[in-house]
């Protein structure tokens, strides 16, 4: 593992550069926000009319549409949501792009799948932040920095990898501390970790711990409460002491519930089916399928939005959180 610090990035790499933003989220703002502090040269591109167009304002920077941002800019960072990048890369990037400029992601689906296919005469590289814009943002301003992810997928100019460096420094990611990957690491572990773990693997597991006690004649109320609400005090724990610190910062009984039981839920079965879905990932196949399901008008996307939201969860959970406005950010 290769490991970047505040020294090995230089912003002076950056000083003459114009950097465009396209995509004014909440992974545009923070990005965006943090390199204008650390000196940098920002544009950010938005649709006018929208609430990010607004938010984008009020931040002091003068929205563009994406064709000029992109005429304008040295490096362009593309932060617009996945399904939607090959569309702004086709009609607003690639008319723009000449020799010696350069285009970022913080994600890898479009270069890793082929629905950006760069030329070759550009520097492209990614700084992936490991949390979202929000985060980026505070960490920042309170001189602290969240961890990034690095990749060089084309090196044109021979600086790619410094350019991104000097990139993941204003931002504030040299403070944590940069990891070096690839494209196809990035991406495919991404889509792993969602999937199986951080939001397939976790909502279907609550919904069916859920559905376990309500089937059983529990009350929803303390259902909710067991298998949702103090989930996040489980993975606090574990996100700052590990798995084995998190064990043994619960009760004993928890402990050795979680030993003994916990591989009966995530057993051998489990563990092949994640190998199937991390197949399907490297294949292409899930990237395929989410490619057309936005083509199609999302049937499938909507149909299952509009079911999650049904569950009982929903509305006992929303209940619930009314009850405790401490909750709230």
């Amino acid at each position: 593992m290769k490991l970047y610090y505040d020294n090995d990035a230089d912003l002076n790499l950056l000083k003459d550069k114009t950097i465009a933003i396209i995509g004014y989220g909440i992974q545009g703002r923070g990005q965006s926000l943090c390199l204008r502090d650390s000196g940098c040269k920002v544009i950010v591109s938005e649709i006018a009319g929208t609430a990010n167009y607004e938010q984008a304002k009020k931040d002091g920077f003068n929205p563009l549409p994406a064709e000029e941002a992109c005429k304008q800019a040295d490096i362009i960072q593309i932060l617009t949501q996945d399904h939607v990048q090959a569309k702004v890369y086709k009609d607003a990037v690639k008319p723009n792009l000449k020799k010696g400029k350069a285009i970022v992601f913080s994600h890898g689906f479009n270069i890793r799948f082929k629905q950006i296919k760069p030329p070759k005469n550009i520097d492209v590289f990614m700084v992936a932040p490991k949390g979202p814009g929000a985060l980026v943002r505070r960490m920042y301003e309170e001189g602290k920095g969240v961890p990034c992810l690095l990749a060089v997928f084309q090196d044109a100019t021979g600086k790619a990898k410094q350019l991104g460096l000097a990139f993941a420094k204003g931002i504030g990611g040299t403070r944590a501390g940069v990891i070096e990957t690839t494209f196809e690491e990035e991406t495919e572990t991404d889509l792993f970790g969602e999937q199986a773990v951080l939001c397939g693997g976790v909502t279907e597991l609550i919904k069916a711990g859920f559905d376990t006690l309500i089937e059983a004649g529990y009350q929803p109320e303390i259902a909710y409460f067991e298998v949702l609400h103090e989930l996040k005090l489980i993975t606090d724990l574990v996100q700052e002491y590990g798995i084995s610190g998190m064990r043994r910062r619960v009760s004993n009984t928890a402990c050795y519930g979680d030993l003994t039981r916990g591989p009966r839920i995530i057993n051998e079965k489990t563990r092949k089916i994640m190998k199937k879905m991390l197949k399907e990932i490297k294949s292409g196949k899930f990237a395929r399928e989410w490619i057309r399901e936005n083509e199609n008008g999302r049937p499938n996307f909507n149909k299952l939005i509009k079911a999650g939201d049904e569950h009982l969860i929903e509305k006992v959970g929303k209940e619930l959180r009314e009850m405790m406005p401490w909750m709230r950010k």
